[in-house]
């Protein structure tokens, strides 16, 4: 799985599961473009992206994804620097809680928005670029796209759609030899949820609680899910296409009994 010579756009690289994967990707030698809304953890995410001898710096392009000038701008930048794109990571996403009883509009108009819109929009950018190299894309999605849960309906609303898009992309581009997958990760230590609007103790439950309803006995690691992208976006996976890979501890497979 070595990437020398190939560019990866991540969206979301700034924290989390995309921070993971740049750091990783850059380990196997990926030419990196790194985009998020904070500058600052770019630039120190970029710092600790060690790649082999040879390997450029990564390019940072910083924007809002929910503006489609700054969507436009990140895609133009990154190939203007590199002047090619071989994998586009779509990584951004964000969580929050309601049920149908008290999810306002906004909030469903948000979810959907930054986790659907934003993915729809740069995959759409990209794929000309991704057509000449015959490169791929690897949408992380989530364990609640797959199952169903209470509390989050717009959130399990938004990964189930971005499960589809991934299959019907998949289909459209597979004459291309452009290939589109996901990751869906169960719950993974990141700041996702506390972004979401956990406090701290609230999330050590929430984590604590993991150790049952994951079969594992455990939360995720970023690390796991940025391996299972770079193995997804590799030549390793050549023959994948339009799937859906739960790293989720076994979560997908559970019933309550």
């Amino acid at each position: 799985m070595q990437f020398a010579g190939k560019v990866v756009l991540i969206t979301g690289a700034s924290s989390g599961i995309g921070a993971a994967t740049a750091k990783y990707l850059g380990s196997l030698g990926a030419s990196l473009a790194l985009t998020g809304r904070n500058v600052e953890n770019l630039n120190k995410i970029a710092s600790e992206c060690k790649g082999p001898s040879g390997t450029p710096t990564p390019f940072i392009v910083t924007g809002e994804l929910t503006n489609e000038n700054d969507t436009k701008n990140i895609l133009e930048a990154t190939i203007k620097h590199y002047g090619k794109l071989d994998v586009l990571v779509n990584n951004a996403g964000v969580i929050e809680t309601g049920s149908i009883e008290n999810t306002s509009l906004d909030q469903f108009d948000r979810m959907m928005n930054i986790n659907v819109r934003c993915i729809y929009h740069l995959t759409s950018l990209a794929v000309p670029h991704l057509i000449k190299s015959k490169g791929n894309v690897v949408n992380v999605s989530s364990v609640n796209g797959i199952r169903s849960f209470p509390g989050v309906l717009a959130y399990c609303m938004s990964k189930a759609a971005v499960d589809q898009f991934t299959r019907c992309t998949a289909l459209d581009l597979a004459s291309k030899q452009v290939r589109v997958n996901s990751v869906n990760p169960g719950v993974t230590v990141t700041n996702l949820h506390k972004r979401g609007g956990m406090n701290d103790e609230q999330y050590q439950q929430f984590l604590n609680r993991s150790k049952e309803t994951h079969a594992m006995g455990r939360p995720g690691d970023a690390s796991e899910v940025a391996k299972t992208i770079a193995f997804l976006a590799s030549e390793d996976a050549s023959f994948i296409t339009g799937a859906s890979i739960p790293v989720d501890g076994g979560r997908h497979a559970m019933c309550p009994r």
